[in-house]
């Protein structure tokens, strides 16, 4: 008893334990399961640890670039260098055509951070389109290309991007007429319509025989980036190009996807060695079918098509009770003609149609028709069966010729040279912000630019983020069916902590041997008379089983013995009397008398008393020369 309860202890510690962790549990931002998570530079984590103080206390200071960059920009001073697009979009009509779209430079709606301010795209459904210069062109050469910026969508997003071009280095470039074809080398960044959440990166190819470009696309990535749009937080999106022709793409500094250049993107950059040929045409006999109907195949005599699916059933009966004068329907005789009818307009009125009321009762009303069934004789039209074509070819496709067009472009990372960066975009909602742009080579700096601006951002944001309670509830609010998984969560824990801990409920035998219990203290030498009585009570038992199989034993040894004195009185009857007969036979019947009594002692004895455990038996001799007789001596050992 004493190790079950302790077992329960234990559950019960188990049980608080679990519930008190599940409870305390913090509300921490995570991405899906497949996110690559990337730990930050430990430049970042010390910028963040001396930064983590109260969000009352933040005090914001411009970030500045540590390294060599090619453009930054934070927005927190005068907008200078950038230029709004004064033409228009081409194939599109005139009333929205031209780029008028409204930017502004302010702080965020939410979680602001003093002093810290960006570019916000104000205008809804217009066209918006503004760019700037590099400080320093950057050459694809033997360095890597990073590019990262913030965009916090503060009214979420219907149908709208959030991407920036890096428009190619040319000598005829004008920002001023900065528009959707302008050439651009690399476009990266968030877009979305509808339920359709993309995250772009595409790079423009020059085709090496040809001079002309096209556009690839990296494959969509593997990670649901919903959240990212709809959380209205400030996220902070990264695009990595190596010189090995590999590239990254980050969310947050959390690597969503990454590839090849030259295996990973859509369409390939290098093409098909070979192509179908576009003059080869399929010949009119080609037979692609691989199965005919059976030309030898003839349809049986007994195959009747004209026959119907279904017939009346013979059998059927008409029930009795059918009403055959009574109509299904007839007119509502409550129904009354309206005031305002006019037969003359709308001809002459009728009460509607009620369910004759005299149906109800009986199995069915007006002309009775027989049940229709299957017709067992149906076969349908006959077709012949199908065989294999033993004309067959296979599915037909052109040859294959050299692709006149074929080249090999193995280092597709060499792009063409970026000067400019620009935003040209297309929004049904406003108030996208973006802020911190910067172009580098090493990723230490661009990551010291984060800690300064984004992770200031995100110190901010999770300070005043709601409790768990509050988010609980608002995803509930969304989703109904999770109070479900609410109530069950906290019912369970309360449930086994009331089964295994609510303490049983105790009779007065319990309680009065408790007082016993805790009054008389047990000492050494109780404890060791009471193992002592146990013992005697085990041995007890065991006697009175070898009591019992005592007794059957002795009364099968007094029938012997009555057995073997009747056959002595019966040889002595038969012999001549002699003086030492009588003598022998008078102790004989002594002894018999003896026995007997001790026999009917033994008895009287074994029923009166209940703590003889052993019985031996013992052989004495008697004095007559015929025989021996045998009698039981019995020896009795009281328990101590």
């Amino acid at each position: 008893i004493t190790s079950m309860h302790f077992q329960w202890d234990w559950l019960c510690l188990s049980v608080l334990i679990i519930s008190s962790v599940t409870a305390e549990i913090e509300n921490e931002e995570t991405l899906d399961g497949d996110v690559k998570v990337e730990d930050f530079d430990k430049q970042s984590q010390e910028a963040d640890v001396d930064r983590e103080k109260s969000s009352l206390e933040v005090v914001y200071q411009t970030p500045k670039p540590t390294g060599e960059v090619y453009f930054t920009e934070t927005f927190d001073g005068v907008l200078a260098g950038w230029v709004l697009s004064k033409t228009k979009k081409e194939d599109t009509d005139d009333d929205i055509a031209k780029y008028d779209g409204r930017w502004e430079v302010e702080e965020l709606k939410e979680n602001t951070v003093p002093g810290d301010r960006g570019l916000v795209l104000k205008s809804v459904a217009k066209h918006h389109a503004i760019s700037a210069m590099l400080t320093k062109a950057f050459i694809f050469d033997n360095k890597p290309l990073i590019v990262q910026y913030e965009v916090n969508f503060q009214e979420g997003i219907d149908c709208g991007g959030a991407y920036i071009k890096l428009l190619s280095s040319s000598d005829d470039l004008n920002l001023e007429y900065f528009f959707d074809k302008t050439p651009y080398t690399i476009m990266f960044g968030p877009d979305k319509c509808g339920e359709d959440y993309k995250l772009h990166f595409i790079f423009r190819h020059k085709n090496p025989q040809t001079g002309e470009y096209d556009e690839k696309h990296a494959k969509r990535p593997d990670v649901d980036l919903k959240k990212f749009y709809l959380d209205k937080k400030t996220h902070l999106y990264t695009l990595v190009l190596k010189p090995d022709d590999t590239f990254e793409m980050l969310i947050d500094q959390s690597v969503v996807s990454k590839g090849s250049l030259l295996e990973d993107m859509v369409p390939p950059v290098n093409p098909l060695k070979e192509i179908e040929d576009p003059s080869d045409k399929k010949p009119d006999d080609w037979d692609e079918r691989p199965k005919i109907p059976d030309p030898n195949a003839v349809k049986p005599d007994d195959w009747d098509e004209d026959e119907p699916s279904k017939i009346e059933d013979p059998d059927a009966v008409k029930p009795a009770g059918w009403l055959d004068d009574e109509p299904q329907y007839v007119p509502d005789p409550n129904a009354k003609k309206p005031k305002d009818w006019d037969e003359e307009m709308d001809g002459e009125w009728e009460a509607p149609q009620i369910p004759n009321p005299k149906c109800e009762t009986a199995p069915g009303c007006g002309h009775w028709l027989r049940p229709m069934k299957n017709n067992p004789n149906y076969k349908g039209k006959w077709k012949a069966p199908m065989i294999d074509n033993p004309n067959y070819q296979g599915i037909w496709s052109p040859r294959k010729i050299p692709n006149p067009d074929y080249f090999e472009d193995l280092h597709p990372f060499k792009m063409t040279t970026v000067s400019a960066i620009g935003l040209e975009l297309w929004s049904m909602t406003s108030d996208i912000y973006f802020d911190n742009f910067i172009i580098c080579s090493e990723k230490e700096v661009a990551d010291r630019w984060a800690a300064d601006g984004w992770g200031l951002k995100k110190l901010v944001a999770g300070a005043n983020e709601p409790g768990m309670f509050s988010q609980l509830v608002t995803a509930a609010e969304d989703h109904p069916w999770l109070w479900v998984l609410y109530i069950l969560t906290l019912a369970l824990p309360v449930g086994l902590g009331v089964l295994f801990c609510w303490p049983a409920k105790k009779t007065d035998e319990d309680i009065d041997l408790k007082k016993l219990d805790i009054s008389k203290p047990i000492t050494k030498g109780e404890l060791k008379q009471e193992r002592e009585e146990l013992e005697d009570d085990e041995i007890e038992l065991e006697e009175k089983e070898n009591e019992d199989t005592a007794e059957g034993e002795r009364r099968e040894m007094e029938e012997t013995e009555r057995e073997l004195i009747k056959d002595i009185k019966k040889m002595g009857s038969e012999a001549p009397p002699s003086e030492d007969d009588g003598e022998g036979g008078e102790d004989i019947d002594d002894e018999e008398n003896e026995v007997a009594d001790g026999s009917q002692e033994e008895g009287d004895k074994s029923d009166k008393s209940g703590s003889e455990d052993e019985m031996k038996e013992a052989d004495e001799s008697t004095g007559s020369g015929e025989g021996p007789l045998k009698s039981v001596r019995k020896r009795r050992v009281r328990k101590d």
